[in-house]
């Protein structure tokens, strides 16, 4: 008699389930174990090539001439011959005061001159006859000196009768109130009808407009170097250049010359005043406007230049990848200096031959890494802004 031990159906499928789980995880680690292919990157050598130091400062842009008109007579505003903003130019007729009671002075004061030489033309025969009548002594000398003496002061009364006229004439003049420059004209301050008082009442103002002054102010280390620069011969001394951008500009688009540098340093603030004249021609420039100044802070050197979006940062260190042996990302610590036409100037930590990691950097999680170089040009970004200053 043969004995048989039954099979359970829980060790059939106990079998079952061990022989799956082990072809899962054989498959498994077939497939994890193979590594990721290197991440594609772009890649860009160095640029090496002579670019100028710009030095940047906040200024303020400032006409040129500024006027608070003002009339020179007294009287009632009778004419208003601009409109609010215009521009106009020198000699323009701004405001009229009426002129009748000016008219009326203007008019003794030529009468009191008529008179004046009436009686000097008098006093002028009086005294030719005197001069014969002496000679004959016919009169006495105490009648010449009278009538010597009344000719010079009828001489006298018609110089001051000229100097009335004239007076009056200013006057009459003034009645009219002219722009002294050229520029743009502000809002009338006050409306016809009004009383004005002479040299006290301001009636508008008027600002020029082309060129325009940019004052800004380098702190006293900046202004000693480029002392120093000028005494080697490795800068200007005067009429240095400068690029000019408004907020809303990209970059600096506006060029212009400095002109003046104060005499002394602000104790205070320890900076000093310096001025550049900018053409305004196309009316960009608003006195009272805050403007970003560049001011050119070296002669031309040669550098080493990198596109700013290959910087990265590790703490207070500033670093790039390049691509190194068996095309490995490595990384290199540098030191920026400024910018040149879109690109930063590179001090110090990288070779002219390098290549610079440029794009996809956010794929390399250790130096080391294999990549998969793309090269492309160190070209510089859309929106150029040229300043210094490495940090």
């Amino acid at each position: 008699m043969s004995f048989r031990r039954p099979t359970s159906a829980f060790s059939r499928s106990g079998i079952t389930t061990i022989v799956a789980v082990a072809i899962v995880a054989a498959a498994s680690s077939h497939v994890y174990g193979q590594m990721p292919p290197p991440p594609e990157v772009d890649v860009a050598t160095v640029v090496s090539k002579p670019v100028r130091q710009w030095d940047q400062f906040t200024g303020r842009i400032a006409a040129i001439e500024a006027v608070e008109i003002r009339a020179r007579v007294s009287g009632y505003l009778q004419r208003i011959a601009f409109k609010d903003g215009d521009e106009v130019k020198e000699g323009d007729l701004l405001f009229v005061i009426d002129p009748r009671p000016y008219k009326a002075a203007f008019d003794n004061a030529a009468a009191q001159l008529e008179r004046a030489k009436a009686t000097a033309r008098l006093a002028d025969i009086l005294d030719q006859r005197s001069q014969q009548l002496i000679k004959t002594g016919a009169i006495s000398r105490n009648e010449f000196d009278r009538t010597s003496t009344a000719l010079a002061q009828a001489n006298a009364e018609v110089s001051a009768a000229e100097a009335a006229l004239e007076t009056s004439k200013l006057n009459l003049d003034y009645t009219e109130v002219r722009s002294p420059i050229a520029g743009k004209v502000s809002r009338r301050m006050l409306t016809l009808g009004n009383l004005v008082q002479a040299d006290q009442t301001v009636l508008t103002s008027v600002v020029s407009q082309d060129p325009v002054y940019v004052y800004f102010q380098p702190d006293e280390q900046t202004f000693q170097r480029y002392g120093d620069m000028a005494r080697k011969g490795e800068r200007a001394a005067s009429a240095n250049p400068v690029r000019v951008g408004l907020a809303g500009d990209q970059g600096h688009p506006h060029g212009g010359t400095v002109n003046f540098i104060n005499n002394q340093v602000d104790a205070t603030t320890g900076t000093i005043t310096m001025r550049a004249v900018v053409p305004n021609a196309d009316r960009v420039f608003v006195p009272g406007m805050y403007a970003r100044v560049q001011l050119e802070g070296s002669g031309e050197f040669k550098a080493m230049l990198i596109d700013e979006k290959a910087v990265m940062t590790d703490q207070d260190r500033k670093y790039v990848y390049v691509l190194g042996p068996e095309s490995k990302a490595t990384r290199k610590n540098i030191v920026l200096g400024g910018t040149s036409d879109g690109l930063r100037v590179v001090q110090s930590g990288l070779d002219p031959s390098d290549k610079v990691i440029v794009a996809g950097l956010q794929k390399i999680f250790a130096p080391g890494m294999p990549v998969k170089p793309n090269e492309v040009p160190m070209v510089k970004p859309v929106t150029v802004d040229t300043k210094v200053g490495g940090n």
